[in-house]
């Protein structure tokens, strides 16, 4: 079932967002400085391409770093990226069969505004990462 989930979001989404992404973690890989940022943007864009069988989870030896990062990361892209999916999950929201896909937009955006001390772990092993 989350292949199917996953090929109709490619359709309708995914492929998208994915660019998005791809995109802010290329401007952010212009400096020394911001490629860890784009490297956790190109990790959260594998995750926006294929979302479903797939969660988040808290590091909790992140520390303060991952912190500071967020903020950073909130101001550079993460605003954007979050406008992004809340446009997306409310333009996929319009029909009943675009309802899973949009609270799916929805729950990304914790992630795309603060991704620094997230990891991104199958459903099936959620508690594997810790």
């Amino acid at each position: 079932m989350k292949t199917i989930l996953n090929v109709i979001w490619l359709i309708l989404s995914g492929f998208w967002l994915f660019l998005g992404y791809v995109l802010a973690g290329l401007l952010l890989c212009v400096t020394i400085i911001g490629i860890p940022f784009g490297i956790a943007s190109f990790r959260i864009g594998l995750y926006a391409l294929w979302p479903f069988g797939q969660t988040t989870v808290e590091r909790r030896d992140a520390g303060a770093p991952s912190c500071v990062g967020n903020v950073l990361w909130l101001i550079l892209a993460g605003w954007w990226l979050a406008l992004a999916h809340i446009v997306t999950g409310l333009a996929l929201c319009v029909t009943i069969i675009g309802i899973p896909f949009g609270i799916a937009n929805f729950k990304m955006i914790p992630i795309s505004l603060l991704p620094l001390g997230r990891e991104i772990v199958p459903t099936d092993r959620p508690f594997a990462a810790r």
